[in-house]
């Protein structure tokens, strides 16, 4: 039987490894075996996949424009996979110049009685909408759309915008058989090319192409004629703890860094730090407002003024900017900054205010630096050179007794030095005039970590009482925060609805005020057994959770893992008993596991004696950032958390 099952294993492993191949990934020509292939092993979850994709990038000889022609070949499995015969082209466009798109054409492949029948896009079903002011959008959707329709489309971009080459997306929401990327850049043009994401090249072939451009005045141009490409992609699928696509989708950018003119011209477009560092210096709206100077007898007390200690003054200036002036949540730190109408009015965007923030601390002789940083939802900032688009927000960066601190005081919850969760991003750029600027590491001063004690009594009616008492820190910390001080009500209503079976009394907080470095809280509880005069008690002890379900659900994950910081939960519970009418009959077993090279630990254990239960649960991550490797780890970590808080019951008999 074994040896049977055996077989019938690896045959059907060959029967699907042959209908994969069955697919047409070397050309964009439909094959009858693309339609009669209906299932893609290697994700059951797709939807659709891309059987072949190219891309064909050149300057055209005639014009001088930058021509892509572009080629899609996608399988509909489903009809959750519909949506990708909707096709939108967008076009930048500028005042004087826009990009265009060509020879449209669109073609639907359906299987009819063992014969290929071709549906074609008619031209009447192409629409051209204007989207915003930068771009225009060309819609399309394919015809006659069946699950197992095979579609192809292709155009041309034609684009007067040399400064920013066409780049190509390897992957997408769907998986890709073959990805495909040509680009003849003529030698006038020096870009910095990267490739973005984790997913590696299978063709990286590069080679000079001579005199392939001849110049209107006839000089020529050699061109590097590259091809790139993937197999094998799988789908970009988001989950929780990352930050966004963007900084992961394999693909292709181009950034223009010098164009050499045929009379022999040059004409940089990528500068050094060193170039950005000096146009800083005089730029208008960064640069002169944090040179302006601030009388801070006219904004602080005379006391702020006259303290000593260097530290609590900073703290006093940091929280008057806090408390006196309001975000008015644009993140715009190169446009409209101005100090002069942020103290007229109060309110003013993310620059104004720790600009602000920055020129107080400096006439308070303090030391302060603005840092330039891109937000979680805006990607990763480029590193390898200047792209000052990248950047779109700004803190400060004050050193006080050789120690050093992030500051924004955009947030009125924001303990000192603490900064919010969007600016954890990995690196910023601190700005320095007199040295030039460098890149710092943006790591939280504050550890994470929420920690539970639970204090019960198990009554001789079966019924319970006890307290739990709850101390966060850092982010945990910063987000309770805000729930309890915006709406005290409803947090606690929000609380008891969380925990429908217990009845919740005498809550009360036991930090200090909404910038306090911690959030601390107790309550009483109390709740019954389902059916309290059994002769057996089964009790979770975990009367709160801190997972209830795995937040890893894939396969496997191509992508980092990302909580932005270090992590710890705690939770620790006392039963008491009287032993003479009740025991303990069963406990949980203890867990200890641990991520490998000691990047994280889940702890728990139970103790149990003559009249109490006591038991701990220790989860740590000791990383903010894992590499994709440590997926699996982290997935089967995750299912033990889980499954601890859920099924570790304790048994208690009666005597």
């Amino acid at each position: 039987m074994k040896q049977a099952a055996l077989f019938l294993f690896l045959l059907n492993t060959l029967l699907i490894s042959a209908q994969e191949e069955i697919y047409n990934s070397e050309s964009f020509d439909v094959t009858l075996e693309d339609l009669q292939t209906r299932t893609f092993a290697k994700d059951s979850s797709a939807n659709a996949i891309v059987i072949y994709e190219q891309g064909n990038s050149y300057v055209d000889k005639e014009d001088y424009d930058l021509h892509t022609q572009i080629k899609h070949k996608i399988k509909i499995l489903n009809k959750e996979g519909f949506n990708h015969a909707n096709v939108t082209i967008y076009l930048y466009k500028s005042k004087d110049s826009k990009k265009e798109v060509e020879h449209i054409e669109a073609t639907t492949y359906n299987e009819v009685s063992g014969e290929m029948v071709k549906s074609h896009l008619l031209k009447k079903n192409i629409y051209t909408e204007v989207y915003n002011e930068n771009y225009n959008i060309v819609k399309f959707t394919l015809p006659n759309i069946k699950e197992g329709s095979v579609i192809t489309y292709s155009y041309e971009i034609i684009s007067p915008f040399m400064f920013k080459y066409h780049g190509w997306d390897f992957q997408s929401d769907i998986p890709k058989l073959y990805s495909e990327y040509k680009a003849s850049i003529p030698g006038n043009w020096l870009y910095n090319i990267k490739l973005v994401g984790q997913e590696k090249l299978d063709v990286n072939e590069s080679v000079i192409k001579k005199e392939c451009l001849v110049m209107r005045n006839g000089a020529t141009a050699d061109c590097g004629n590259s091809t790139y490409g993937m197999k094998n992609i799988p789908a970009f699928i988001e989950e929780d703890y990352m930050t966004t696509k963007s900084n992961y989708l394999a693909r292709i950018e181009y950034e223009l860094k010098t164009f050499r003119g045929p009379d022999g011209s040059i004409k940089h477009y990528t500068k050094t730090w060193k170039d950005v560092d000096r146009e800083f210096r005089t730029e208008k709206e960064i640069g002169r407002q944090i040179k302006k100077s601030i009388k801070l007898e006219e904004l602080l007390s005379p006391g702020v003024i006259a303290e000593t200690d260097i530290l609590k003054k900073a703290e006093a200036i940091y929280k008057y900017t806090q408390n006196n002036y309001t975000w008015n949540g644009d993140y715009k730190i190169f446009k409209d900054v101005s100090i002069k109408e942020l103290l007229k009015t109060n309110s003013g965007n993310v620059s104004s205010i720790n600009i602000l923030l920055h020129n107080i601390l400096r006439e308070a002789n303090i030391e302060v630096k603005p840092v330039l940083l891109s937000t979680r939802n805006n990607g990763f900032p480029t590193t390898i050179y200047p792209v000052i688009s990248d950047f779109n927000y700004l803190i400060v960066q004050a050193t006080i007794n050789n120690e050093t601190y992030f500051l924004d005081a955009t947030d009125k919850f924001l303990s000192f030095g603490e900064i919010p969760f969007r600016c954890l991003n990995d690196k910023g750029r601190v700005l320095d005039f007199k040295n030039g600027s460098e890149w710092v590491d943006i790591v939280p001063k504050t550890h994470t970590a929420t920690m539970y004690s639970t204090m019960l009594t198990l009554n001789e009616n079966a019924s319970i009482n006890g307290v739990i008492k709850t101390n966060k820190t850092g982010y945990h910390a910063l987000s309770s925060k805000k729930e309890y001080y915006k709406n005290s009500d409803a947090y606690i209503d929000n609380l008891e609805d969380k925990y429908p079976n217990l009845e919740i009394n005498n809550y009360e907080v036991l930090s200090e005020g909404q910038t306090s470095d911690k959030f601390s809280e107790a309550y009483d509880i109390s709740f019954e057994f389902d059916n309290s005069s059994a002769d057996l008690l089964y009790l979770n002890p975990f009367i709160v959770k801190f997972f209830s379900t795995n937040p890893f659900k894939l396969q496997e994950r191509s992508y980092p893992i990302d909580f932005g910081y270090p992590d710890t939960y705690f939770y620790t519970l006392k039963l008491n008993f009287d032993p003479e009418k009740f025991e303990i009959s069963e406990t949980p077993k203890n867990v200890n596991l641990t991520i490998p090279n000691n990047k994280g630990v889940v702890s728990f254990s139970s103790v149990a004696q003559e009249d109490y239960l006591q038991l701990m649960l220790k989860i740590r991550f000791n990383n903010a950032l894992y590499p994709p490797a440590y997926y699996p780890y982290l997935k089967e970590f995750m299912n033990k958390v889980v499954d601890i808080q859920t099924n570790s019951l304790i048994l208690l008999r009666r005597k």
